[in-house]
């Protein structure tokens, strides 16, 4: 194979025809059908063509970025459908999140509700208050990351970590609109999963957005509800030690919140035996981790100060 030099205007050109041809969803589309090098290949064809920005350009979008935005947001969700076959999992994930790092291409994965060969939503039809039914490309993550095989589903994972973690105003708006759809999926799908791996990324990806101050308000619906401590409390038990360790950086929160509600001030009281017990012993091999050690003691002093439950008559 023979490779050629290009200028930045011959490569302006092609992009030009690429677009043109409308290139890109037929090629995200049967990407899965390709040879391993083919795929290879398909993906860095995609990478360079949405990240290419012309020397003169003084735009903030790429010229491709601001096509997909504006004309083709189907590029965004067949690269979310690529999880769909194990073959164009890791390739469209990898374009995927090299694009997602913008915020309108975060915005469609996020607001898109298409189906099958549906037109996707353009930014400019998004409207961000609008509370999602379920049934959009986002919401296939839950499945893509718990029903996919190993590989597919941690590149599945990583990509659904950076949407939630990297666009702050733009996701705590849309936890805050969709709060209960997302934390029905995440607690019974993600935390509820057979997979160790996955369990344990999700209880620790959890305490991150819940300890993120852009996700203040989400933070405190979240430990309001007995539920969700409930099943914080169920992690402390659980017999693999990374996710009790995982479980304990959430069930912290609950027992920090100085505002707790009536349901979690309940469960904590009439748990506050167990809990004074069972503490002190609670992952004792983490010796040499000095902030675990003053986290739990901190927590231990919080419990200590709860109302004894009442007697038994």
């Amino acid at each position: 194979m023979v490779e050629i030099d290009s200028s930045p205007e011959a490569v302006h050109q092609l992009l030009k025809d690429m677009i043109q041809e409308d290139f890109f969803v037929p090629l995200i589309r049967n990407i899965h059908l390709l040879r391993f090098e083919a795929r290879k290949d398909s993906q860095t064809v995609l990478s360079y063509a949405l990240r290419f920005r012309p020397p003169s350009s003084t735009e903030e979008d790429t010229p491709a970025i601001a096509y997909v935005i504006n004309h083709r947001p189907e590029v965004v969700v067949e690269l979310c459908r690529g999880y769909e076959y194990r073959e164009s999992a890791m390739p469209c994930g990898a374009v995927l999140r090299d694009i997602i790092k913008n915020d309108h291409i975060a915005a469609i994965v996020l607001h898109d509700e298409s189906q099958g060969n549906e037109p996707a939503i353009p930014v400019v039809d998004i409207d961000y208050e609008q509370m999602q039914t379920g049934a959009g490309i986002f919401w296939r993550f839950f499945d893509y990351i718990d029903k996919s095989a190993f590989e597919a589903s941690t590149d599945a994972f990583t990509t659904f970590r950076e949407i939630l973690t990297k666009h702050k105003t733009l996701v705590s708006q849309y936890l805050d609109i969709n709060f209960d759809l997302f934390f029905d999926n995440y607690n019974k799908v993600l935390m509820g999963s057979e997979s160790y791996v996955t369990k344990r990324q999700s209880i620790k990806l959890l305490g991150e957005i819940l300890l993120d101050r852009a996700n203040y308000s989400v933070m405190t619906a979240y430990v309001d509800k007995g539920e969700h401590l409930k099943l914080c409390m169920v992690l402390l038990k659980d017999d693999r030690k990374m996710v009790q360790y995982e479980g304990f950086h959430v069930f912290k929160v609950f027992v920090a919140n100085p505002h707790k509600s009536e349901a979690v001030k309940k469960i904590l009281t009439q748990n506050r035996d167990r809990l004074l017990k069972f503490l002190p012993g609670f992952l004792e091999d983490r010796q040499d981790d000095d902030q675990f050690l003053d986290e739990k003691s901190f927590l231990v002093r919080q419990i200590e100060l709860l109302p004894a439950p009442p007697a038994a008559i």
